[in-house]
């Protein structure tokens, strides 16, 4: 069985590439395809497999700009030929499903999200855009949404990271979606003896993670926050306007250090909404409850007064009142109940999780008749191909 893993792009080693890691681990003979890559940004692991790029690889630019060529994502993707290949695994936030699938092959697309700023999170990454960007989204947006849907029919089947991703699916795809969640290396963490007077923000600095409501809140209270993490200059600029003499900036720290703020907080502080978030369950791994916001996937991942705690709405003031209803109960949070819970977040749990879905779409395909076992009318593939009546 020859096997194709299909990435938006890897230039970088985030969430989406971890997963990617995973893939390969269970198919260390597959190849991968993506839109651009650098090899100098990824792992080992990685490099080791034949990797194909599109031809937005040889635009001069485009590894440091690739999110400005999203015009020319789906002609790139449907340009790769993946023809030969008997199983497709996609990995989408970005449009990575929309390559084009031989008839014969399974094709399993791992989705992280639909793409956040063509559909709920449209308005907001127009209004944080330049000012081309904001005048050509209204213009391009329509089209790429239509590609969009129209492409995910040509995925057999549907896993997301998240039951709230799943539902997004659902919403703008029409489509079912089973959920595992992705892998984190919980192994990589551990509870410190030590835990100092500070709480933590962690994570890439963009407006939608919010944490200018951490930066606001804790100047206000005059209590000590930590923010690793990198991102725009205009975006880390104006979080350092608003921040007090309480509040430090690491900026893209080394992984040494995360861990070691991770395991030393008094908490972790996470006041966005992200599909599943990753740096919630590390902190827990580190033995650290987490104060996140109630939505998204952190209502997966984090038990309310066992793990953390949980607050209604993204304001400066219900974040500082969960942080002294956190201060009057924190000492009956314990580190090592957080960090048993996150084993269910493991890198072995994804595995077995992504292999039986797997399995079962190649077993499915192998008991039906048909060539590929799907007859597709109206949009919807029939599974129970023998109870319908080939047309001669």
């Amino acid at each position: 069985m020859r096997v194709a893993i299909v990435h938006y792009w890897l230039v970088s080693m985030r969430g989406g590439e971890k997963v990617i890691e995973s893939l390969c681990d269970l198919y260390p003979e597959a190849d991968i395809f993506t839109l651009v890559y650098d090899p100098g940004r990824v792992s080992d692991t990685i490099k080791k497999h034949k990797v194909t790029s599109s031809f937005l690889q040889r635009i001069p630019g485009a590894i440091g700009h690739y999110q400005s060529l999203l015009p020319l994502m789906p002609f790139a993707l449907e340009s790769l030929d993946l023809s030969g290949y008997d199983l497709i695994i996609s990995s989408k936030s970005g449009p990575a499903k929309g390559i084009i699938p031989p008839p014969h092959a399974a094709h399993i697309c791992y989705c992280h999200s639909p793409m956040r700023y063509l559909w709920d999170h449209y308005h907001a990454y127009r209004s944080s855009a330049g000012l081309l960007s904001r005048m050509m989204m209204p213009v391009l947006a329509p089209m790429l949404r239509s590609w969009d849907v129209n492409t995910s029919m040509r995925v057999d089947r549907f896993v997301a990271n998240s039951h709230h991703v799943a539902a997004r699916i659902g919403k703008y795809y029409r489509r079912p979606a089973t959920v595992v969640y992705p892998p984190v290396s919980t192994e990589d963490f551990a509870p410190s003896t030590q835990i100092e007077d500070f709480y933590l923000c962690a994570g890439q600095i963009v407006p939608y993670k919010r944490i200018d409501l951490a930066v606001e809140a804790f100047t206000k209270m005059g209590k000590n926050l930590v923010v690793i993490g990198d991102g725009k200059e205009q975006d880390i600029a104006r979080l350092k306007r608003m921040a007090g003499p309480t509040v430090t900036f690491l900026g893209r720290a080394p992984f040494a250090v995360l861990k070691e703020k991770l395991s030393r907080c008094r908490a972790l502080v996470f006041p966005g909404e992200e599909d599943f978030g990753i740096v919630p369950v590390e902190a827990m791994a580190s033995g650290r409850p987490v104060i996140a916001f109630g939505a998204g996937g952190a209502l997966e991942t984090v038990v309310p007064n066992l793990t953390g705690m949980l607050f209604e709405q993204q304001s400066v003031d219900t974040l500082i009142k969960a942080i002294y209803a956190f201060e009057a109960r924190e000492d009956t949070f314990r580190p090592d109940v957080i960090r048993t819970h996150t084993a269910q977040f493991s890198v072995r749990k994804f595995k077995s999780g992504m292999q039986a879905v797997i399995d079962d779409e190649l077993r499915q395909r192998r008991a039906l008749p048909f060539g590929d076992g799907k007859l597709a009318i109206g949009g919807f593939q029939l599974r129970d191909a023998e109870s319908a009546t080939p047309l001669h």
